[in-house]
Protein backbone atom coordinates (compact mmCIF):
# COMPACT_ATOMS: atom_id res chain seq x y z
CA UNK A 1 0.00 0.00 0.00
CA UNK A 2 2.67 2.81 1.06
CA UNK A 3 4.14 2.21 -2.58
CA UNK A 4 0.74 3.08 -4.49
CA UNK A 5 0.25 5.94 -2.32
CA UNK A 6 3.29 7.13 -3.19
CA UNK A 7 2.16 6.98 -7.08
CA UNK A 8 -1.54 8.41 -6.45
CA UNK A 9 0.40 10.61 -4.42
CA UNK A 10 2.88 12.15 -7.23
CA UNK A 11 -0.16 12.00 -9.26
CA UNK A 12 -2.85 13.49 -7.19
CA UNK A 13 -3.61 16.48 -8.98
CA UNK A 14 -2.97 15.16 -12.47
CA UNK A 15 -4.96 11.64 -11.98
CA UNK A 16 -8.25 14.60 -10.98
CA UNK A 17 -7.90 15.50 -14.75
CA UNK A 18 -8.30 12.70 -16.80
CA UNK A 19 -10.10 14.14 -19.42
CA UNK A 20 -9.46 14.04 -23.16
CA UNK A 21 -11.78 13.93 -26.01
CA UNK A 22 -11.23 17.05 -27.30
CA UNK A 23 -8.26 19.07 -29.13
CA UNK A 24 -4.91 17.71 -28.21
CA UNK A 25 -3.07 21.17 -27.36
CA UNK A 26 -1.78 21.67 -23.84
CA UNK A 27 -2.99 23.42 -20.70
CA UNK A 28 -2.85 27.03 -20.76
CA UNK A 29 -3.37 27.96 -17.03
CA UNK A 30 -4.03 25.97 -13.44
CA UNK A 31 -6.30 28.28 -11.05
CA UNK A 32 -6.14 27.62 -7.00
CA UNK A 33 -9.01 28.83 -5.51
CA UNK A 34 -8.92 30.13 -1.80
CA UNK A 35 -12.47 30.54 -0.60
CA UNK A 36 -11.17 31.44 3.16
CA UNK A 37 -8.81 33.90 1.55
CA UNK A 38 -11.32 35.56 -0.56
CA UNK A 39 -8.66 35.15 -3.28
CA UNK A 40 -7.53 33.02 -5.95
CA UNK A 41 -3.65 32.39 -7.53
CA UNK A 42 -3.25 31.77 -11.21
CA UNK A 43 -0.41 29.99 -12.84
CA UNK A 44 0.17 30.62 -16.75
CA UNK A 45 2.14 27.74 -17.75
CA UNK A 46 3.12 29.82 -20.65
CA UNK A 47 4.68 32.27 -19.28
CA UNK A 48 8.04 30.14 -17.91
CA UNK A 49 9.54 26.69 -17.79
CA UNK A 50 10.51 26.42 -14.36
CA UNK A 51 8.88 27.68 -10.94
CA UNK A 52 11.06 30.36 -10.29
CA UNK A 53 9.84 31.78 -13.72
CA UNK A 54 6.42 31.05 -13.35
CA UNK A 55 6.89 32.93 -9.57
CA UNK A 56 8.12 36.18 -11.34
CA UNK A 57 5.51 36.15 -13.79
CA UNK A 58 2.22 36.02 -11.14
CA UNK A 59 1.28 38.87 -9.44
CA UNK A 60 -0.65 36.45 -7.09
CA UNK A 61 2.44 34.35 -6.65
CA UNK A 62 5.24 36.86 -6.26
CA UNK A 63 2.64 38.44 -2.92
CA UNK A 64 2.16 35.03 -1.49
CA UNK A 65 6.33 34.85 -2.16
CA UNK A 66 6.71 38.02 -0.04
CA UNK A 67 4.53 37.24 2.38
CA UNK A 68 6.14 33.56 3.09
CA UNK A 69 9.25 35.22 3.53
CA UNK A 70 10.97 33.49 0.71
CA UNK A 71 9.20 29.68 1.66
CA UNK A 72 6.98 30.05 -1.18
CA UNK A 73 9.68 29.45 -3.99
CA UNK A 74 11.12 26.10 -2.45
CA UNK A 75 8.17 24.64 -1.74
CA UNK A 76 6.68 25.16 -5.41
CA UNK A 77 10.36 24.09 -7.08
CA UNK A 78 9.45 20.64 -4.81
CA UNK A 79 6.05 19.93 -6.03
CA UNK A 80 6.48 21.05 -9.74
CA UNK A 81 9.78 18.91 -10.27
CA UNK A 82 9.20 16.28 -8.13
CA UNK A 83 10.29 13.34 -10.40
CA UNK A 84 7.28 10.87 -11.28
CA UNK A 85 8.14 7.63 -10.36
CA UNK A 86 9.58 5.41 -12.90
CA UNK A 87 6.80 2.70 -13.50
CA UNK A 88 4.03 5.62 -13.16
CA UNK A 89 3.84 5.28 -16.99
CA UNK A 90 3.20 1.18 -16.65
CA UNK A 91 1.01 1.48 -13.91
CA UNK A 92 -1.30 3.84 -15.77
CA UNK A 93 -1.18 1.99 -18.86
CA UNK A 94 -1.92 -1.36 -17.95
CA UNK A 95 -4.75 0.31 -15.73
CA UNK A 96 -6.27 2.30 -18.58
CA UNK A 97 -9.98 1.79 -19.11
CA UNK A 98 -10.19 -0.80 -15.84
CA UNK A 99 -12.87 -0.30 -13.95
CA UNK A 100 -11.23 0.25 -10.77
CA UNK A 101 -9.01 3.18 -11.77
CA UNK A 102 -12.07 4.20 -13.36
CA UNK A 103 -13.96 4.83 -10.78
CA UNK A 104 -10.98 6.43 -8.47
CA UNK A 105 -10.26 9.03 -11.26
CA UNK A 106 -14.31 9.87 -11.26
CA UNK A 107 -14.37 10.25 -7.44
CA UNK A 108 -10.96 12.84 -8.13
CA UNK A 109 -13.24 14.91 -10.26
CA UNK A 110 -15.15 16.52 -7.27
CA UNK A 111 -12.04 18.25 -6.22
CA UNK A 112 -10.48 19.52 -9.95
CA UNK A 113 -12.63 21.05 -12.81
CA UNK A 114 -11.26 21.09 -16.05
CA UNK A 115 -12.62 23.26 -19.25
CA UNK A 116 -12.09 22.72 -22.67
CA UNK A 117 -12.50 18.98 -22.98
CA UNK A 118 -14.57 16.36 -22.98
CA UNK A 119 -14.76 13.90 -19.91
CA UNK A 120 -13.05 10.70 -20.14
CA UNK A 121 -11.86 8.46 -16.83
CA UNK A 122 -10.21 5.83 -18.47
CA UNK A 123 -7.08 7.45 -17.66
CA UNK A 124 -5.37 6.68 -21.29
CA UNK A 125 -4.99 11.12 -21.49
CA UNK A 126 -2.72 10.66 -18.49
CA UNK A 127 -0.64 8.03 -19.96
CA UNK A 128 -0.34 9.91 -23.01
CA UNK A 129 0.72 13.14 -21.25
CA UNK A 130 3.38 11.17 -19.33
CA UNK A 131 4.80 10.03 -22.52
CA UNK A 132 4.96 13.87 -23.89
CA UNK A 133 6.38 14.94 -21.24
CA UNK A 134 8.87 12.19 -20.88
CA UNK A 135 10.06 12.93 -24.72
CA UNK A 136 10.46 16.60 -24.19
CA UNK A 137 12.69 16.12 -21.07
CA UNK A 138 10.17 16.83 -18.16
CA UNK A 139 9.32 13.97 -16.58
CA UNK A 140 7.86 15.59 -13.64
CA UNK A 141 4.91 17.39 -12.35
CA UNK A 142 5.31 20.39 -14.73
CA UNK A 143 5.89 19.02 -17.48
CA UNK A 144 3.29 16.59 -17.16
CA UNK A 145 0.80 19.34 -16.36
CA UNK A 146 1.84 21.04 -19.49
CA UNK A 147 1.25 18.10 -21.64
CA UNK A 148 -2.77 17.62 -20.54
CA UNK A 149 -5.13 18.50 -22.21
CA UNK A 150 -7.56 22.14 -22.14
CA UNK A 151 -8.06 25.02 -21.67
CA UNK A 152 -8.08 25.80 -17.90
CA UNK A 153 -7.92 23.55 -14.81
CA UNK A 154 -9.30 24.74 -11.06
CA UNK A 155 -9.10 23.32 -7.82
CA UNK A 156 -11.87 24.95 -5.49
CA UNK A 157 -9.88 23.79 -1.81
CA UNK A 158 -13.57 24.40 -0.17
CA UNK A 159 -14.60 20.91 -2.45
CA UNK A 160 -11.84 19.43 -0.05
CA UNK A 161 -13.08 20.97 2.73
CA UNK A 162 -16.45 19.37 2.07
CA UNK A 163 -14.93 15.66 1.25
CA UNK A 164 -13.28 16.27 4.51
CA UNK A 165 -16.61 16.95 6.53
CA UNK A 166 -18.29 14.56 5.19
CA UNK A 167 -15.71 11.85 5.69
CA UNK A 168 -15.79 13.12 9.48
CA UNK A 169 -19.93 13.35 9.56
CA UNK A 170 -19.55 9.36 8.30
CA UNK A 171 -17.46 8.56 11.70
CA UNK A 172 -19.27 10.87 14.43
CA UNK A 173 -22.45 8.34 14.98
CA UNK A 174 -19.35 5.76 16.06
CA UNK A 175 -17.46 7.60 18.40
CA UNK A 176 -20.65 8.49 19.67
CA UNK A 177 -22.35 5.01 20.27
CA UNK A 178 -18.81 3.67 21.33
CA UNK A 179 -18.63 6.40 24.54
CA UNK A 180 -22.09 6.02 25.38
CA UNK A 181 -21.75 2.86 26.66
CA UNK A 182 -19.50 0.22 28.58
CA UNK A 183 -16.32 -0.99 27.01
CA UNK A 184 -16.16 -4.40 27.57
CA UNK A 185 -14.41 -6.28 30.20
CA UNK A 186 -10.75 -8.00 29.77
CA UNK A 187 -9.67 -11.06 30.43
CA UNK A 188 -6.00 -10.71 31.96
CA UNK A 189 -4.96 -14.36 30.64
CA UNK A 190 -6.57 -13.85 27.27
CA UNK A 191 -4.08 -10.75 27.27
CA UNK A 192 -1.15 -12.71 28.19
CA UNK A 193 1.68 -13.76 25.65
CA UNK A 194 0.29 -17.29 23.98
CA UNK A 195 1.47 -20.19 25.14
CA UNK A 196 0.30 -23.24 23.74
CA UNK A 197 1.88 -24.24 20.50
CA UNK A 198 0.85 -24.73 16.83
CA UNK A 199 2.54 -25.44 13.47
CA UNK A 200 3.23 -23.49 10.58
CA UNK A 201 3.05 -24.47 7.32
CA UNK A 202 2.72 -22.71 3.68
CA UNK A 203 1.25 -25.20 1.18
CA UNK A 204 -0.21 -25.24 -2.71
CA UNK A 205 -3.86 -26.59 -3.37
CA UNK A 206 -4.81 -26.87 -6.56
CA UNK A 207 -8.07 -25.13 -7.27
CA UNK A 208 -10.65 -25.46 -10.76
CA UNK A 209 -11.32 -21.38 -10.67
CA UNK A 210 -7.63 -20.24 -11.09
CA UNK A 211 -4.95 -21.33 -13.65
CA UNK A 212 -2.43 -21.92 -10.55
CA UNK A 213 -2.19 -23.57 -7.16
CA UNK A 214 -3.61 -20.88 -4.24
CA UNK A 215 -0.53 -20.43 -1.78
CA UNK A 216 -2.38 -21.11 1.37
CA UNK A 217 -0.67 -20.62 5.13
CA UNK A 218 -1.77 -23.18 7.88
CA UNK A 219 -1.84 -22.98 11.19
CA UNK A 220 -2.51 -26.85 13.45
CA UNK A 221 -3.04 -26.71 17.03
CA UNK A 222 -0.84 -28.50 19.11
CA UNK A 223 -2.93 -31.13 21.46
CA UNK A 224 -5.70 -30.92 22.66
CA UNK A 225 -7.19 -29.05 18.75
CA UNK A 226 -10.53 -28.91 18.61
CA UNK A 227 -11.80 -30.47 15.13
CA UNK A 228 -13.05 -27.03 13.84
CA UNK A 229 -11.97 -25.28 11.39
CA UNK A 230 -11.43 -21.52 10.57
CA UNK A 231 -10.50 -19.93 7.05
CA UNK A 232 -9.18 -16.24 7.48
CA UNK A 233 -9.39 -13.56 4.60
CA UNK A 234 -7.18 -11.08 3.78
CA UNK A 235 -7.95 -7.27 2.12
CA UNK A 236 -7.51 -5.86 -0.85
CA UNK A 237 -3.48 -5.73 -1.96
CA UNK A 238 -2.11 -7.64 1.40
CA UNK A 239 -1.62 -10.90 2.11
CA UNK A 240 -2.14 -13.89 4.66
CA UNK A 241 0.93 -12.79 7.13
CA UNK A 242 -1.22 -9.75 7.94
CA UNK A 243 -3.59 -11.33 9.79
CA UNK A 244 -1.54 -14.57 11.16
CA UNK A 245 -1.68 -13.07 14.71
CA UNK A 246 -5.52 -13.41 14.51
CA UNK A 247 -4.51 -17.17 13.44
CA UNK A 248 -2.47 -17.74 16.62
CA UNK A 249 -5.14 -16.79 18.96
CA UNK A 250 -7.02 -19.15 17.34
CA UNK A 251 -4.65 -21.74 16.98
CA UNK A 252 -3.46 -21.72 20.53
CA UNK A 253 -7.10 -22.48 21.34
CA UNK A 254 -7.72 -25.44 19.39
CA UNK A 255 -8.37 -24.23 16.36
CA UNK A 256 -7.16 -25.11 12.91
CA UNK A 257 -6.81 -21.94 10.68
CA UNK A 258 -6.18 -21.51 6.79
CA UNK A 259 -5.24 -18.20 5.79
CA UNK A 260 -5.17 -18.30 1.33
CA UNK A 261 -4.02 -15.73 -0.53
CA UNK A 262 -6.20 -14.33 -2.88
CA UNK A 263 -3.79 -14.18 -6.21
CA UNK A 264 -5.99 -11.53 -8.38
CA UNK A 265 -5.75 -8.56 -4.91
CA UNK A 266 -2.77 -9.77 -2.65
CA UNK A 267 0.21 -7.97 -2.08
CA UNK A 268 1.92 -9.61 -5.14
CA UNK A 269 -0.67 -8.55 -7.79
CA UNK A 270 -0.39 -5.14 -6.23
CA UNK A 271 3.55 -5.24 -7.10
CA UNK A 272 2.79 -6.73 -10.46
CA UNK A 273 0.27 -3.79 -11.50
CA UNK A 274 2.52 -0.97 -10.62
CA UNK A 275 5.24 -2.35 -12.82
CA UNK A 276 2.95 -1.96 -15.52
CA UNK A 277 2.57 -6.00 -15.37
CA UNK A 278 -0.76 -6.53 -14.70
CA UNK A 279 -4.01 -4.46 -14.35
CA UNK A 280 -6.15 -3.82 -11.37
CA UNK A 281 -8.33 -6.07 -9.86
CA UNK A 282 -11.18 -6.43 -11.71
CA UNK A 283 -14.97 -6.98 -11.05
CA UNK A 284 -14.42 -11.15 -11.65
CA UNK A 285 -12.42 -10.69 -8.57
CA UNK A 286 -16.20 -10.29 -6.52
CA UNK A 287 -16.60 -13.63 -7.26
CA UNK A 288 -13.16 -15.31 -7.31
CA UNK A 289 -12.32 -14.69 -3.76
CA UNK A 290 -15.28 -16.93 -2.26
CA UNK A 291 -14.56 -19.60 -4.26
CA UNK A 292 -10.94 -19.58 -3.37
CA UNK A 293 -12.16 -20.27 -0.02
CA UNK A 294 -14.78 -22.65 -0.80
CA UNK A 295 -12.12 -24.37 -3.25
CA UNK A 296 -9.52 -24.49 0.38
CA UNK A 297 -12.54 -26.48 2.25
CA UNK A 298 -12.90 -28.97 -0.45
CA UNK A 299 -9.46 -29.99 -0.56
CA UNK A 300 -9.86 -30.51 2.91
CA UNK A 301 -13.13 -32.94 2.56
CA UNK A 302 -11.95 -34.77 -0.33
CA UNK A 303 -8.61 -35.64 1.69
CA UNK A 304 -5.78 -33.53 -0.44
CA UNK A 305 -4.89 -31.32 2.47
CA UNK A 306 -4.52 -31.43 6.20
CA UNK A 307 -5.83 -35.35 5.22
CA UNK A 308 -5.06 -36.59 9.24
CA UNK A 309 -6.35 -33.04 10.49
CA UNK A 310 -10.19 -34.84 11.57
CA UNK A 311 -11.33 -31.44 10.94
CA UNK A 312 -15.38 -30.85 10.63
CA UNK A 313 -16.15 -28.74 7.69
CA UNK A 314 -19.76 -29.13 7.97
CA UNK A 315 -19.44 -26.36 10.27
CA UNK A 316 -16.48 -23.36 9.60
CA UNK A 317 -15.84 -20.48 10.62
CA UNK A 318 -14.97 -17.45 7.82
CA UNK A 319 -13.03 -14.23 8.99
CA UNK A 320 -12.04 -11.33 7.27
CA UNK A 321 -11.19 -7.92 6.74
CA UNK A 322 -11.86 -4.84 4.62
CA UNK A 323 -12.48 -6.91 0.87
CA UNK A 324 -11.74 -10.23 2.69
CA UNK A 325 -14.77 -9.21 5.50
CA UNK A 326 -17.16 -8.28 2.59
CA UNK A 327 -15.93 -12.36 1.06
CA UNK A 328 -17.13 -13.49 4.50
CA UNK A 329 -20.56 -12.24 3.77
CA UNK A 330 -20.78 -13.26 0.62
CA UNK A 331 -19.86 -16.77 1.93
CA UNK A 332 -22.44 -16.16 4.72
CA UNK A 333 -25.46 -15.87 2.33
CA UNK A 334 -25.33 -12.38 1.58
CA UNK A 335 -26.51 -11.69 -2.00
CA UNK A 336 -24.81 -9.14 -4.01
CA UNK A 337 -27.28 -6.60 -5.75
CA UNK A 338 -26.66 -3.91 -8.42
CA UNK A 339 -29.28 -1.00 -7.35
CA UNK A 340 -27.81 1.06 -4.73
CA UNK A 341 -24.23 0.42 -7.21
CA UNK A 342 -26.42 1.94 -10.25
CA UNK A 343 -28.24 4.26 -8.35
CA UNK A 344 -25.62 5.56 -6.25
CA UNK A 345 -22.40 5.76 -7.49
CA UNK A 346 -22.38 8.58 -9.74
CA UNK A 347 -23.59 10.85 -7.16
CA UNK A 348 -20.26 12.35 -6.02
CA UNK A 349 -22.00 14.29 -3.00
CA UNK A 350 -23.97 11.35 -1.51
CA UNK A 351 -23.68 12.16 1.96
CA UNK A 352 -22.62 8.75 2.62
CA UNK A 353 -19.94 8.69 -0.25
CA UNK A 354 -16.90 7.59 1.14
CA UNK A 355 -13.32 6.17 0.06
CA UNK A 356 -14.61 2.55 0.06
CA UNK A 357 -17.37 3.22 -2.77
CA UNK A 358 -14.30 3.74 -5.03
CA UNK A 359 -13.62 -0.17 -4.62
CA UNK A 360 -17.49 -0.94 -4.82
CA UNK A 361 -18.83 0.79 -7.94
CA UNK A 362 -15.28 -0.67 -9.31
CA UNK A 363 -17.44 -4.24 -8.93
CA UNK A 364 -20.81 -3.23 -10.64
CA UNK A 365 -20.64 -5.71 -14.00
CA UNK A 366 -19.27 -8.73 -11.89
CA UNK A 367 -22.44 -8.25 -9.37
CA UNK A 368 -24.68 -10.51 -11.32
CA UNK A 369 -22.42 -13.64 -10.68
CA UNK A 370 -21.18 -12.94 -7.38
CA UNK A 371 -24.08 -14.74 -5.15
CA UNK A 372 -21.91 -17.68 -3.78
CA UNK A 373 -22.58 -19.20 -0.70
CA UNK A 374 -21.16 -22.03 1.12
CA UNK A 375 -23.85 -23.41 3.23
CA UNK A 376 -20.59 -24.84 5.59
CA UNK A 377 -20.26 -21.82 6.64
CA UNK A 378 -21.95 -21.29 10.23
CA UNK A 379 -19.88 -18.42 12.02
CA UNK A 380 -18.74 -14.75 10.38
CA UNK A 381 -16.42 -12.53 11.91
CA UNK A 382 -16.47 -9.31 9.64
CA UNK A 383 -14.21 -6.85 10.58
CA UNK A 384 -14.76 -3.21 8.20
CA UNK A 385 -16.26 -4.70 5.33
CA UNK A 386 -17.69 -2.26 2.09
CA UNK A 387 -20.87 -3.67 1.98
CA UNK A 388 -23.13 -0.35 2.09
CA UNK A 389 -23.75 -0.36 -1.77
CA UNK A 390 -22.88 -4.13 -2.46
CA UNK A 391 -25.64 -5.65 -0.53
CA UNK A 392 -29.03 -5.00 0.40
CA UNK A 393 -29.21 -3.72 4.22
CA UNK A 394 -32.79 -5.39 4.88
CA UNK A 395 -31.48 -9.07 3.51
CA UNK A 396 -28.40 -8.95 6.29
CA UNK A 397 -31.32 -10.11 9.06
CA UNK A 398 -32.03 -13.65 7.02
CA UNK A 399 -27.69 -14.36 6.91
CA UNK A 400 -28.09 -18.23 7.60
CA UNK A 401 -24.89 -17.95 9.43
CA UNK A 402 -24.36 -15.60 12.34
CA UNK A 403 -22.55 -12.76 11.56
CA UNK A 404 -19.85 -10.63 13.86
CA UNK A 405 -19.30 -6.96 12.37
CA UNK A 406 -16.29 -4.85 13.89
CA UNK A 407 -15.51 -2.05 12.94
CA UNK A 408 -13.14 0.96 14.16
CA UNK A 409 -14.22 4.60 14.57
CA UNK A 410 -11.18 6.29 12.82
CA UNK A 411 -11.91 4.21 10.23
CA UNK A 412 -11.30 6.77 7.31
CA UNK A 413 -11.53 3.88 4.28
CA UNK A 414 -14.44 2.09 5.59
CA UNK A 415 -16.55 4.55 8.17
CA UNK A 416 -18.95 2.73 10.59
CA UNK A 417 -21.53 4.90 9.78
CA UNK A 418 -22.72 4.06 6.47
CA UNK A 419 -20.99 0.82 6.42
CA UNK A 420 -21.48 -1.24 9.78
CA UNK A 421 -24.03 0.78 11.68
CA UNK A 422 -26.44 1.88 8.84
CA UNK A 423 -26.93 -1.56 7.22
CA UNK A 424 -27.36 -2.84 10.73
CA UNK A 425 -29.55 -0.82 11.94
CA UNK A 426 -31.78 -1.01 8.81
CA UNK A 427 -32.17 -4.96 8.81
CA UNK A 428 -32.70 -5.03 12.32
CA UNK A 429 -30.34 -7.83 12.52
CA UNK A 430 -29.47 -7.79 16.43
CA UNK A 431 -32.86 -10.15 16.47
CA UNK A 432 -31.64 -12.74 14.92
CA UNK A 433 -28.51 -12.67 16.74
CA UNK A 434 -25.90 -10.59 14.38
CA UNK A 435 -23.71 -8.25 16.31
CA UNK A 436 -21.86 -5.13 16.10
CA UNK A 437 -18.46 -3.82 18.07
CA UNK A 438 -17.21 -0.87 17.77
CA UNK A 439 -13.18 -0.31 18.38
CA UNK A 440 -12.55 2.88 20.23
CA UNK A 441 -9.44 4.96 17.96
CA UNK A 442 -8.82 1.79 15.94
CA UNK A 443 -8.37 2.90 12.22
CA UNK A 444 -8.61 0.67 9.14
CA UNK A 445 -5.40 -0.83 9.35
CA UNK A 446 -4.59 -0.66 13.02
CA UNK A 447 -6.41 -3.66 13.60
CA UNK A 448 -4.40 -6.46 11.16
CA UNK A 449 -2.33 -8.49 13.53
CA UNK A 450 1.47 -10.11 12.43
CA UNK A 451 2.96 -13.34 13.33
CA UNK A 452 4.80 -13.40 16.80
CA UNK A 453 3.20 -10.13 17.99
CA UNK A 454 4.46 -9.50 21.95
CA UNK A 455 0.56 -9.73 22.93
CA UNK A 456 -2.45 -11.43 21.67
CA UNK A 457 -3.74 -9.42 18.79
CA UNK A 458 -6.30 -6.53 19.91
CA UNK A 459 -9.81 -8.52 18.68
CA UNK A 460 -8.31 -11.67 18.67
CA UNK A 461 -10.29 -12.89 21.95
CA UNK A 462 -13.26 -11.30 20.56
CA UNK A 463 -12.94 -13.41 17.19
CA UNK A 464 -12.06 -16.33 19.44
CA UNK A 465 -15.33 -15.68 21.59
CA UNK A 466 -17.80 -15.18 18.98
CA UNK A 467 -16.78 -18.63 17.40
CA UNK A 468 -16.68 -20.25 20.46
CA UNK A 469 -20.11 -19.45 20.98
CA UNK A 470 -21.77 -20.04 17.17
CA UNK A 471 -20.10 -23.53 16.83
CA UNK A 472 -20.48 -24.43 20.47
CA UNK A 473 -17.00 -24.64 20.96
CA UNK A 474 -16.40 -24.69 24.80
CA UNK A 475 -13.21 -22.36 25.74
CA UNK A 476 -12.10 -20.00 27.29
CA UNK A 477 -13.99 -17.23 26.64
CA UNK A 478 -17.61 -16.71 25.05
CA UNK A 479 -19.10 -13.62 22.99
CA UNK A 480 -22.35 -13.34 26.00
CA UNK A 481 -20.24 -14.33 28.51
CA UNK A 482 -17.83 -11.29 28.13
CA UNK A 483 -14.60 -10.53 29.05
CA UNK A 484 -12.96 -10.36 25.33
CA UNK A 485 -12.34 -6.87 25.75
CA UNK A 486 -8.85 -4.95 25.58
CA UNK A 487 -7.96 -2.96 28.75
CA UNK A 488 -5.48 -0.60 25.91
CA UNK A 489 -8.53 0.24 23.66
CA UNK A 490 -12.38 0.12 24.39
CA UNK A 491 -14.30 -2.36 22.89
CA UNK A 492 -18.13 -2.30 22.88
CA UNK A 493 -21.38 -4.03 21.48
CA UNK A 494 -23.40 -1.18 20.22
CA UNK A 495 -25.73 -3.67 18.63
CA UNK A 496 -28.54 -2.79 21.23
CA UNK A 497 -28.19 0.62 20.51
CA UNK A 498 -28.83 0.38 16.77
Amino acid sequence: MARLRTHLAALAFGMSMALSGGPAFALERFVLRLPFLETEITINFADGESAEQLIQASPDLQDLELASGGKLLPLLRQVFLMPLPLETKALLAGSTGQPLLEQALHAATQVVSLEGVELDDSGRMLTEALIRAERRGQPNILGFFRELPGEQASIDLSRLAEVANRLKTNLEEGVALARSLEAASATAALREPLRSGWSREVVQVSVPHRPKPLRVLTLQPAAPANGRLVVISHGLWDDPESFEGWGEVLAAHGYTVLLPDHPGSDFNQQKAMLAGDAPPPGPEELRLRPLDVSAVLDAISAGRLLSGARLNTDAVAVVGHSWGATTTLQLAGGVPVDSRLKARCNDLKDPERNISWVLQCSWLSGVNQAAVADPRVKAVVAVSPPLRLLFDGSRLESLPAKLLLISGTRDWVVPSGPEAIAPMRESKAVRLGHRLVLVQGADHFSLRSFRGEPSPAQVGPVILGWINEQLEVDGAVSFSGGGWGDEQSSLVDVSDRL
